[in-house]
């Protein structure tokens, strides 16, 4: 009992000192020197709270029992945190604009601020944090249990629970409710949350180290255990993996108590930034030695031993009490951190959505009343701290306490993933309506307690064993783990599926079936459109309330002092001499987002709606009047645009039809090109073969020499039908590359040999052979002949005195150019957009023969790969260019 009553007194010394650290973070915050409370750092720290028992203990458990598949509970988060400018910047800046003070007002004042929705998420968040409150007493209680060596079942562990619950709330009590904060922060609370994380990563770290180098021998002898236990024969799967990792993301996002740091804690984007890349790496020193944590305890502790409590039972089999006595202290601060959190962000939820809207509706007229509110606001949020705490502990007792950390964990982290596609939809989609909120969050809701959260307390606890292994009524496809007949899926991962599906379907089926109200249509313009600045519905008239009225509202939630601050500082603003400013929409606006910080936007709604509401037109025919302008202002728009739209596709249209009228042209004289190309070699064939066969003792030169006619004028027609045949293929999309390695010197090098052995004297080659040293991987065939192409065109058509082609290779970024450029007049500049057509020609005249098919053939060889071919009018003559991506060339060196 020695060391039982060692634990009792540490505990208790290190509970006063979390009282002393948040009594003295609360009087500096009251005196102002709130700089060093708001340091990136301790919003860093305070993050911590995600780290709960489960990480502490549970991390080491799931390591022991599915290798390392923990790791997904850490990934989740990181990646939410590294991308942080995507969604947490929005979410921060949102919170900041809109005075938002939890996951709850953020969902409600999104969709026209509404308390329905206020109330659904409310209770989804209670219920599904319900589990994971459990989960700390659990935690706590299963390592008090190792110090005192009683059965964790036993009455003993009920007791510790139930006294570890009564202490957390008495400690949430004090320094989570003392005031009504306009801003909802409470800087004592995360003040002792950012010691507590130190202390728990201190502890595992001792832990890992005393493992790593006291019992196993050091790193090499850790790698060798892990590599001879069954954890190295694990076999990762991949859609375990990624539907984990995308849970805990999930609920990082949507978690009650990581919304009230995330978000509300939240004073600026730097912290943010801060804590993009140390929130990661807090993590990955939190997981560094769970691996050789589980494989040590593994071989060393006796069969059956709870691999949960590794971290804590290893050092005690090995007489360490006072590392234990660390341990158990990381294990504490893990859990009271996360459950002192939640319990604050639940009880402000339920004061705001659930309490205060049911007080004003039984005190119609009370908003402008005189009396102190605040009483109100804090004692519904003391008894909700207890409620809460209550309904964790009663789970701990029904499910019995026996599950292992890590299945609780997933059970509340799918529930409260639930309010993801409310969020995310609200906060990037305009269209998205109360309506469809309403029903996603009430389909996935539902199908996380029947699949998931009911089967966790056990068969016969709600429903009878029967319905788990037949189904209800015998239907076996309504099984709660095996809904709609699907049951290969792992359970866990079967209830994320089917609650996030119907849940996502059900959003936007009836969001897209529904029209939102002019209120939420607002609030989503300001949401959606969020850039740091406050904002919020203007929806009250000038003159519409007695300042006196609302004084005295403002007085019963802010306090007199905060309250005359505030009019103060609007009737300066105003230019008045007093204290009573006018209530102008803009002032009432602003009291509205002061009173949404104290008791919600939704309530604040309210209560300011009670005072001025008698003498408003409603919010709903001026925000209609409002729309209908916009709209009939977007039409306008919109009629221009169109306009604008119709005049250029006009212009469009007429460059098109001016390159059809003369690729009609083109086309004309292709045919009749093509007749007489096809007719005169054949002709001449026809021709010279009668005359062999005809005349009888033909010399023997012209023998030789009419059949030399007849071979030429073959391989002409030949070279046309390959031609044509050629792009037909290529065209058709038919053709095969022949990709092969090789230097771009080569390919040009056999391109002019090629395109040259007719007249090679004619026409003068430049070329720079040391930028040609490159190599490609192509079909180096192809691209031949596309040079040979180009070359025998320079031949052709070239018409200076001294015909000159320079050949030009250069690299640009991710291309390889190659420029063929001739000293000609060049193509004519009303040509030039047809030239690559295949029923073009470059030239009018008949000089250089041919069916003016090569430039249509070179375009759809380079197509192929992958580049592009076109003609460069900047450099006097004719000026062709083929770039290739410099990818394909690099793949082969």
């Amino acid at each position: 009992m020695n060391t039982l009553n060692a634990l009792a007194a540490i505990s208790l010394g290190y509970v006063a000192l979390l009282f002393a650290v948040a009594f003295f973070a609360e009087r500096a915050a009251q005196r102002g020197r709130v700089k060093w409370l708001r340091a990136p750092l301790v919003y860093t720290l305070s993050l911590s709270i995600y780290c709960t028992g489960w990480t502490f203990y549970g991390a080491v458990g799931s390591a022991a029992r599915s290798g390392v598949e923990y790791l997904t509970i850490y990934l989740g988060p990181s990646l939410v945190m590294i991308g942080w400018w995507w969604i947490l910047r929005r979410l921060v800046r949102i919170g900041r604009a809109q005075r938002i003070t939890s996951v709850a007002d953020l969902i409600s004042s999104r969709y026209g601020k509404s308390n329905l929705l206020g109330v659904a998420v409310t209770i989804l968040a209670v219920v599904g944090t319900t589990p994971y409150i459990a989960l700390q007493l659990q935690s706590v209680t299963l390592s008090v249990d190792v110090f005192a060596n009683i059965d964790s079942e036993g009455a003993g562990a009920s007791s510790t629970a139930f006294w570890v619950a009564v202490g957390l709330a008495v400690f949430t009590v004090i320094f989570g409710t003392r005031t009504l904060d306009s801003n909802e922060r409470h800087h004592g609370v995360v003040m002792a949350i950012a010691l507590e994380a130190v202390v728990k990563l201190a502890a595992l770290l001792a832990v890992g180290g005393f493992v790593v180098w006291g019992l196993a021998g050091g790193v090499m002898e850790v790698l060798a255990r892990i590599d001879a236990s069954p954890m190295a024969r694990w076999q990762v799967d991949a859609g375990r993996w990624t539907g984990l990792m995308l849970l805990s993301a999930a609920a990082f996002l949507c978690l009650p108590r990581m919304f009230q740091v995330l978000v509300v804690e939240n004073d600026n984007d730097r912290q943010l930034r801060m804590a993009a890349w140390a929130f990661p790496l807090y993590l990955m020193l939190m997981s560094l030695f769970v691996v050789p944590i589980a494989v040590v305890g593994m071989d060393l502790l006796p069969e059956g031993a709870n691999p949960d409590l590794f971290v804590l039972t290893l050092p005690l089999s090995q007489g360490r009490e006072g590392l234990a006595l660390l341990t158990f202290l990381g294990g504490f601060s893990s859990a009271t951190s996360m459950v002192i959190v939640a319990a604050i962000a639940l009880s402000t939820m339920v004061s705001n959505h659930i309490v205060m809207p049911i007080w004003l509706e039984l005190r119609r007229g009370a908003a402008s009343v005189s009396g102190d509110v605040r009483q109100v606001v804090l004692l519904s949020r003391r008894l909700s701290i207890g409620g809460v705490l209550l309904l964790g502990y009663l789970y701990y007792a029904l499910s019995g306490g026996g599950a292992a950390l890590a299945a609780i964990g997933f059970v509340a982290f799918t529930g409260v993933a639930q309010v993801l596609p409310v969020m995310l939809g609200g906060i990037f989609w305009r269209g998205a309506t109360r309506a469809g909120a309403l029903a996603g969050l009430t389909f996935g809701f539902v199908t996380w307690l029947y699949t998931l959260y009911i089967p966790s307390l056990g068969g016969g606890a709600l429903f009878p064993e029967v319905w788990f292994t037949h189904g209800p009524l015998g239907i076996g496809w309504l099984r709660p783990e095996a809904l709609f007949g699907v049951t290969r899926l792992d359970p866990l991962l079967h209830a994320v599926f089917w609650s996030l599906t119907l849940n996502t379907v059900g959003f936007l089926a009836v969001s897209m079936f529904t029209f939102p109200s002019p209120l939420e249509r607002l609030q989503a313009v300001q949401f959606t459109t969020v850039q740091g600045a406050p904002g919020g519905a203007r929806s009250w008239l000038p003159g519409a309330a007695q300042t006196e009225d609302l004084m005295i509202m403002a007085q019963r939630i802010l306090g007199a002092r905060d309250a005359q601050a505030l009019f103060r500082r609007e009737a300066e603003r105003q230019g008045g001499e007093d204290m009573i400013p006018t209530p102008t929409p803009e002032f009432l606006q602003r009291l509205e987002r002061e009173l949404a910080g104290s008791v919600g936007a939704a309530t604040a709604h309210a209560m300011v709606g009670q005072i001025v509401g008698g003498l408003t037109v409603s919010v709903e025919d001026l925000m209609a009047v409002a729309d209908e302008s916009a709209q009939m202002m977007e039409y306008s728009a919109r009629l221009e645009t169109q306009s604008r739209e119709l005049t250029r596709t006009a212009a469009e249209l007429r460059a098109a039809n001016e390159k059809l009228t003369r690729l009609s042209v083109q086309k004309d004289a292709f045919l009749s090109q093509i007749s007489h190309e096809l007719r005169t070699p054949m002709t001449s064939i026809r021709a010279f073969s009668e005359i062999l066969r005809d005349t009888d003792g033909l010399a023997k030169t012209d023998r030789n020499r009419y059949a030399s006619i007849i071979h030429d004028e073959a391989i002409r027609l030949t070279r046309l039908l390959d031609d044509l045949l050629d792009l037909s293929v290529l065209e058709s999309g038919q053709v095969s590359l022949n990709l092969a390695r090789g230097k771009l010197s080569d390919v040009i090098d056999r391109a002019v040999a090629a395109a040259l052995a007719e007249d090679g004297d004619r026409l003068r080659i430049r070329r720079r052979s040391l930028n040609e040293q490159i190599w490609l991987h192509t079909d180096l065939e192809r691209l031949s002949q596309v040079f040979i192409n180009l070359i025998a065109n320079a031949r052709k058509y070239c018409d200076a005195a001294e015909p000159e082609l320079e050949i030009r290779v250069l690299t640009q970024r991710d291309q390889m150019l190659i420029d063929f450029i001739d000293n000609g007049s060049g193509v004519a500049a009303e040509a030039r957009d047809v030239i690559f057509e295949k029923f073009a020609r470059v030239s009018s005249d008949q000089k250089a023969g041919g069916a003016g098919l090569g430039l249509a053939i070179c375009r759809q060889i380079v197509t192929r790969l992958g580049g592009d071919i076109s003609y460069v009018g900047e450099h006097g003559g004719a000026a062709f260019r083929v770039v290739l991506p410099i990818r394909q060339e690099m793949a082969a060196q």
